[in-house]
């Protein structure tokens, strides 16, 4: 070998070790992004799950309650509508009382009663009325506990903090703490978190009418958003003819997917609740923004879907006489289906989780009815997480966090039936 080729060789021996060590630092910077990026993932999801997993317990007290018909103002042998409209606060407060005889002051008796959340008046009153036979006996009633004093019995509140800066003071500590040691307290899965609407008490609020008024208002979008944003995508695609005035449709279309969600919930505002009169804080009007906000993301994706469908498939249908119309339904649109499936669901999930156009068209009222259909007042659940994230309440930081993991829950499942569903059509 000469001289020159054995440098030559040399030479593109050094070329390829270098490529190959380039090779090698790109698939570690690759493998370094990833890290970092599931790094700042888990840090992220195990905050969330740190501060929302005690949302889904709640703390009860075990107090004895004396059913006397005095106190209870009622007459003995009283009917239900006599019960119904009893004095149960007070019966709560003086059973309150019974257990705590040493409480003589008055700020020492409301700290007292702040132990027992406000919604154990209405359990006591329906206790009554499915016992009504309860009357004049005294039995032991789990009572459910103020958001406070359950923060301190999760162990949230420490004594350590100046009691000035907390809201549990020393002597509901103590109440509380003899209540545990004769095992008058417990712990129990939070129904009320998803079996009730919001309140302004944080032990009583839950997600139940943000979940139907997220339902109804997706519903809308969808009956909305899909049909129109297929149909335009095939006729962008397959029929429309190549000109100024559709390369102007395609770029409008491309420029509505990267504009700010919250212009058209000022669109929403102007037109149809002001122009057109829809009523207020209904999923009809916030599921026909979200549509229009969807749809640029279903078309781009569909005619993306659409344009991947080998020219072969139309050339063969056309090819056995089938007409422009049957080629791309019966052949076209069935092997694009799941890249169009794929895309809307993914809409879809992006609808889920806006809240700044809905808070535009007033879904950002407090709500606590559970809405029955499209045209009641409703909230949705990102804007139920907006609304309690800026209460000072400690109880709904919790709440925040719980509503995060179940929204996130709703965002995992549907991708899932994104991939399911892809799938399941590319075997076919």
């Amino acid at each position: 070998m000469s001289k020159e080729s054995f440098s030559t060789t040399n030479a593109i021996k050094a070329s390829l070790k270098r490529r190959y060590a380039r090779e090698k630092r790109f698939q570690w910077y690759g493998r370094l992004a990833v890290l970092t990026g599931f790094i700042f993932l888990f840090v992220l999801l195990a905050d969330i799950v740190g501060k929302g997993m005690p949302a889904f317990t709640q703390q009860y007290l075990k107090i004895p309650v004396t059913f006397e018909a005095e106190r209870l103002g009622v007459e003995a042998g009283a009917g239900e509508e006599a019960l119904h409209g009893a004095d149960y606060l007070g019966v709560i407060k003086s059973s309150l009382r019974a257990q705590f005889p040493d409480v003589t002051g008055r700020k020492d008796k409301r700290q007292l009663y702040r132990l027992v959340s406000i919604g154990a008046e209405y359990d006591l009153r329906d206790y009554v009325l499915e016992n009504p036979d309860v009357i004049g006996q005294t039995r032991d009633i789990w009572m459910l506990a103020h958001s406070e004093a359950a923060a301190y019995l999760k162990g949230q509140v420490s004594r350590d903090i100046e009691e000035g800066d907390r809201r549990v003071k020393d002597i509901q500590m103590q109440w509380l703490d003899s209540l545990r040691e004769e095992g008058r307290t417990e712990s129990r899965f939070n129904t009320i978190f998803f079996t009730s609407g919001d309140s302004r008490e944080p032990e009583l609020a839950g997600i139940k009418a943000a979940l139907h008024g997220s339902f109804f208002t997706l519903l809308v979008t969808f009956l909305l958003a899909f049909p129109i944003g297929v149909f335009a995508a095939v006729y962008l695609e397959e029929f429309a003819p190549r000109n100024r005035l559709t390369d102007l449709i395609e770029i409008n279309i491309n420029n509505l997917a990267a504009v700010p969600s919250i212009v058209f919930g000022l669109l929403g505002l102007a037109v149809f609740i002001n122009f057109f009169e829809l009523p207020r804080s209904a999923p009809l009007v916030g599921g026909i923004v979200l549509s229009l906000m969807t749809l640029p993301t279903i078309i781009i994706t569909s005619r993306a879907s659409i344009q991947a469908v080998s020219p072969s498939i139309r050339e063969a249908a056309l090819g056995v006489g089938a007409s422009p119309l049957q080629t791309v339904f019966h052949h076209v649109l069935p092997v694009a289906m799941p890249g169009i499936l794929t895309g809307s669901i993914i809409g879809m999930a992006q609808a889920l989780g806006e809240s700044a156009p809905l808070l535009m068209i007033g879904m950002v009222a407090f709500i606590m009815d559970v809405p029955g259909g499209v045209t009641d007042p409703a909230t949705v659940l990102p804007v139920q997480v907006f609304l309690w994230a800026d209460s000072p309440e400690r109880g709904f930081t919790e709440k925040t966090s719980a509503a995060i993991m179940v929204l996130m829950g709703f965002l995992i499942v549907m991708n899932a039936l994104a991939i399911y569903l892809r799938k399941r059509f590319e075997q076919k």
